[in-house]
């Protein structure tokens, strides 16, 4: 079988094609089918018109246009549609019902219904996309706003089927009237590949002693109050003076500049080590680090519809998380047995909870194999990747 993925964006630096897009088209290839993923690379626009191969699964990055949003849209869109087009599929597969790939997707529906023989589409959402949802949170125009709105229902309304990445996502696909025989429950996954870590000589490059106990903050901010976040740093650095918090990942509004300056303020400055946006290659090296990884997660639509690939990165690498119990992340962890689950509006019982796991490693360690095995037996992607092609074929007949 011949299937085209129609990406949202480039590969780099965003997370969506090489947490979610490229280990799925992987599994495919293993068993005998082949993908080709298009992408607009306006995210990584040096890569503007190549073609290349990442984890052996083709990306045909499309030449980019104008720089102006409108005058491109039109142009990006049809290149994709063209691209697409030409690689004579048997599927094709939206990832994300916005933007260029939306639009190209869009063009493909209408030409289809007005006669013209193309493959089924089907469309992929791991987000809520329009009011409420991930529109909030960019500084969108109103027009964008709006217009991303309407692709997002138009396009759920119309694919031939819809694959959601969170329970939240399936009821609410189902709730804007998508049958529930045209959802296919699809969360991001793992391989059963476990990487290499070594974190001890990373430990020492970052100045982190072989006996500190560390707390692993792995994010992007957004997902939670930073009051909260500095209030559980604040706690768990009463409890262990000892505690280093290691954070890894890149804010969008200076959040790490703020939480420094917080931090000298109550004085444990010394105690954080921020190390940024970290290489994938070196990533499991630095995540390994941690002790015990913190997971906030705030109560809103944005959380609830997301399918956190942070979380099961942790847990893959047998990090013992303590989380929010909000959405997607009551499916991943199986609270005190696979990971620590806590209310999102009782700040003291994250805190309490981790000081408790920093005291006890014979308890983190059981909570962190327990972690990795129970997404092994759950959420490998080889599995929802079968699952996933006998829709293809259910489609097909």
């Amino acid at each position: 079988m011949k299937i085209v993925f129609l990406a949202p964006f480039g590969i780099r630096p965003k997370g969506t094609l090489i947490a979610r897009m490229i280990p799925l088209a992987a599994e495919f290839q293993a068993i005998g089918h082949q993908v080709v993923i298009v992408a607009p690379p306006y995210t990584n626009p040096e890569d503007s018109g190549k073609t290349e191969l990442v984890n052996g699964v083709v990306i045909r990055n499309i030449k980019l246009g104008p720089e102006h949003k409108v005058l491109a849209a039109p142009l990006l869109a049809w290149r994709m549609f063209s691209t697409a087009f030409s690689e004579k599929p048997d599927i094709v597969h939206l990832f994300k019902p916005k933007g260029y790939g939306g639009l190209a997707a869009m063009l493909h529906i209408i030409l289809q219904r007005l006669g013209l023989r193309l493959s089924p589409l089907l469309l992929d959402t791991d987000d809520w996309e329009g009011y409420g949802g991930m529109n909030e949170l960019h500084s969108y125009s109103g027009v964008e706003k709006s217009f991303y709105a309407f692709q997002e229902q138009w396009l759920l309304k119309r694919a031939f089927a819809v694959t959601v990445a969170s329970r939240a996502l399936e009821s609410m696909v189902a709730g804007i009237g998508v049958s529930q025989n045209r959802i296919f429950y699809l969360p991001n996954c793992i391989t059963e590949r476990v990487p290499n870590a070594h974190p001890y000589v990373l430990r020492e490059h970052l100045g982190i002693k072989k006996d500190s106990p560390v707390v692993l903050l792995y994010t992007r901010f957004f997902e939670f109050s930073q009051d909260k976040l500095y209030f559980l740093f604040t706690e768990i650095a009463r409890a262990l003076p000892e505690v280093r918090f290691l954070v890894v990942g890149k804010g969008r509004n200076n959040e790490e500049e703020r939480l420094f300056n917080f931090a000298r303020e109550e004085g444990f400055a010394d105690a954080l080590v921020m190390a940024g946006w970290v290489e994938p290659d070196k990533l499991a090296d630095c995540l390994s680090v941690g002790d015990v990884a913190i997971y906030p997660f705030a109560d809103t639509l944005v959380n609830r519809t997301k399918c956190p690939a942070k979380l099961t990165e942790l847990l893959l690498l047998e990090r013992a998380v303590v989380a929010d119990a909000v959405g997607q992340i009551s499916e991943y962890i199986k609270s005190d047995v696979s990971g620590v689950l806590c209310s999102p509006d009782n700040w003291t019982e994250m805190a309490q909870r981790t000081v408790e796991l920093l005291k006890n490693p014979l308890q983190r360690d059981k909570l962190g194999s327990a972690g990795r095995r129970y997404l092994l037996e759950n959420f490998r992607w080889s599995k929802f990747a079968e699952n996933l092609l006998l829709l293809y074929k259910n489609i097909l007949k």
